[in-house]
């Protein structure tokens, strides 16, 4: 839809005037303008979307390699201070970024950390809501299952890779999906740790374009939900199960 045609619908939210905004299913004059803007005439818009990819990525695989074997851990094993462990956990998980945001700024700024996308992606790569999901997949594995491995002589390495994993796999889905749709779009983290506008993501972008630019910001918001539409309807079923079978758990 042309620039004309939307600012002629949404005159009563741009300019102020009397009215309702109206909306048409299908534009009276199509135009691939904005569409050709978006993808070819813009590049700020693509660096700041790999800065997005960049940052997901980071945290996706981090979880992986940290907050899936420490919700193994804390389901599978006994060991001295665990129920203070995951209540620890269980209190992180529940502050809000605001209370933790100072004390984050500091350490990361010690470290030399600040304004690299590393301030992001580093307290994002041990995020406890992970954890306890998944935590909750973990310690529903039947204990003569793990014992049935060991007497077969598996170690606790096959354990986790070959019994661990595949029996949580809904959980590992659920947590790394609800993740990715959360660092996707996260706002507050970038805006505390980041200074230099080219590491911004895509979500502190699409807010700073013009409102004389409809056209644009709507194909740009289109691009930028395409990576979790895709993800969201592949592992949709998993997530589905996962999040019905924690709500039951809990």
């Amino acid at each position: 839809m042309g620039t004309a045609e939307l600012h002629g619908y949404l005159s009563p939210v741009f300019s102020g005037q009397e009215g309702y905004a109206l909306w048409r299913l299908f534009p009276l004059y199509p135009t691939l303008k904005n569409v050709v803007e978006v993808l070819f005439d813009s590049p700020e818009f693509f660096h700041m979307f790999w800065n997005t990819m960049k940052l997901t990525a980071g945290i996706i695989s981090g979880q992986v390699l940290f907050a899936v074997p420490a919700a193994w851990g804390l389901a599978r094993y006994s060991f001295f201070g665990k129920k203070l462990i995951y209540q620890i956990y269980i209190l992180l998980m529940m502050t809000p970024f605001q209370v933790m945001m100072l004390s984050e700024y500091l350490v990361l700024e010690k470290i030399g950390l600040n304004n690299t996308l590393w301030a992001v992606i580093l307290p994002g790569v041990f995020s406890t809501f992970s954890v306890f999901l998944m935590y909750r997949f973990f310690s529903e594995v039947p204990e003569e299952i793990l014992e049935a491995a060991r007497v077969d002589g598996a170690g606790e390495g096959r354990l986790f890779f070959l019994v661990g994993v595949p029996l949580g796999r809904t959980g590992i889905v659920s947590a790394l999906l609800l993740q990715f749709l959360e660092c996707f779009s996260m706002i507050e983290q970038p805006i505390a740790f980041l200074k230099d506008k080219s590491l911004y993501p895509l979500s502190l972008y699409l807010p700073e374009i013009e409102m004389g630019q409809t056209g644009f910001a709507l194909c740009a918001s289109l691009i930028a939900l395409l990576p979790p539409l895709f993800l969201f309807m592949a592992g949709s079923d998993d997530l589905a199960r996962g999040i019905a079978a924690g709500a039951v758990k809990m």
